[in-house]
């Protein structure tokens, strides 16, 4: 049942009722998301490490990095895609009946698919019923549905003029729980080997957060009705199209005058699109920089180990924290379109810096270079909500997931095939094109 309106805390966005509270359920499942990834990884690594083990040392690798990189290829093609048999249905539900429907369906995927990973490690099953599993989350909505279920609750909840920092401090929760998780992850990965089959801890971690998320979405969690919007909508609206200079020529041009015979909706819907683009292309260079990441450290010169990977995870997730104290700092200061540029700027400086990654050290200059990375894509979902009705938030916050995941999809097939084929002569190759896509990302925003 849909609650009265909602009490907002003295900053503006720390709602009162616990009840109404979404971030426990976005920590709890990063957390376990967090162990997930480290435990899959490294269970694929040691599949295929024991399938090659009579190779020699330099052909196993180079093998084992390529048998890694082609299970990715596959898991993230049926990851990504079967969530479009469903995830538009879901989100459709959650607007027109209840927000809550495509949060709680897709943690229920999520038990079941990772489920599927600890059945795996006591039953000795095949590495191959991971695609099973993922299309079993995929068809539950996966996390396209879940990801705008919560951003949808987020933007309800929140006024326009609070609507960015709303969304960031979300977005810093699902970064410090992925920080926390990650750390935990390579500890409990070994921790309990001697006791354990490997991963066996680690997996059932994972579960528990997930269905400790479940329940909480489920019994305790409650939908707020949208915030009190600004006195003069039409003047939000105007102050919004306005941060995209290049497109709309500034405020004078997204209201139009009274003797005007058009209407404002035309240059809100050119503003959506390009904020679409840029949101797209941005997403392509951070999704295809990361998928071969993982591969990246557990070759030379790197070789990380579990505990290794687990700390270089923790180190990606701090970025939540920066990007945070980023906004909370830069949106007193500058327009939302300013952000979102900082950036971009911010990790394609990085990622070129991770190109060059020999040593250990370098690699977390890297990773600090990105500290405002994470700035783009929240502020693009509040410049987003300021151009559609409260009603429609489930529909776009959808529709832009559907088209990253659809990216992600493409660029990670893309990626892994590129990572394999410059593997012996510059292994950061993908590194020198995710930088090249975040620069043309910031065309749309001109």
């Amino acid at each position: 049942m849909l609650q009265g309106p909602q009490a907002e805390g003295p900053w503006g966005w720390l709602p009162l009722t616990s009840g109404r509270w979404v971030e426990p359920v976005v920590a709890g499942s990063q957390v376990a998301s967090a162990f997930y990834d480290t435990a899959l990884l490294l269970v694929v690594k040691n599949f295929y490490n024991q399938t090659n083990s009579t190779a020699l040392s330099q052909v196993l690798e180079d093998a084992q990095q390529k048998a890694v990189s082609n299970f990715y290829i596959i898991y993230n093609l049926v990851l990504g895609l079967s969530p479009l048999v469903s995830a538009y249905g879901l989100s459709k539900l959650g607007d027109k009946v209840h927000r809550k429907i495509p949060i709680c369906v897709s943690l229920l995927g999520y038990l079941g698919s990772k489920s599927v990973l600890l059945l795996l490690i006591l039953l000795d099953w095949p590495i191959e019923v991971m695609y099973g599993a993922a299309a079993f989350n995929g068809l539950t909505g996966g996390f396209t549905t879940f990801w705008a279920g919560i951003m949808a609750l987020g933007s309800l909840g929140s006024s326009e003029s609070r609507r960015s920092l709303r969304l960031i401090i979300i977005e810093m929760v699902y970064g410090l729980a992925g920080f926390l998780g990650s750390i935990a992850s390579g500890y409990l990965f070994v921790g309990f080997s001697y006791h354990f089959r490997e991963g066996t801890v680690l997996v059932s971690c994972s579960i528990a957060c997930y269905a400790f998320c479940f329940l909480y979405s489920a019994f305790v969690l409650t939908v707020p009705k949208p915030a009190a919007s600004c006195p003069d909508k039409d003047k939000s609206v105007e102050e919004a199209g306005s941060q995209l200079p290049g497109h709309t020529g500034g405020a004078e041009s997204t209201q139009p005058s009274e003797s005007s015979s058009q209407t404002p909706v035309t240059p809100s819907k050119l503003i959506i699109i390009m904020l679409f683009v840029a949101a797209i292309l941005y997403d392509l260079a951070v999704v295809g920089a990361m998928n071969v990441l993982p591969l990246f450290l557990i070759r030379e010169p790197l070789s990380w180990n579990a505990v290794e990977i687990g700390h270089g995870n923790a180190a990606g997730y701090m970025i939540f924290i920066t990007s945070f104290l980023g906004v909370l700092v830069f949106s007193k200061c500058f327009k939302d379109i300013t952000m979102i540029m900082i950036g971009v700027v911010s990790f394609s400086a990085g990622i070129l810096i991770m190109a060059f990654v020999q040593w250990t050290f370098l690699f977390y200059i890297a990773r600090a270079v990105m500290l405002f990375a994470l700035i783009p894509l929240p502020t693009i979902r509040s410049m987003l909500s300021k151009h559609v009705e409260g009603s429609s938030y489930g529909k776009v916050f959808f529709l832009l997931q559907l088209s990253l995941v659809i990216t992600g999809v493409v660029t990670s097939t893309a990626y892994n095939k590129i990572y394999q084929s410059t593997l012996n002569w510059y292994s950061g190759f993908c590194f020198v094109l995710s930088f090249l896509a975040g620069c043309l990302s910031l065309l749309p925003l001109r």
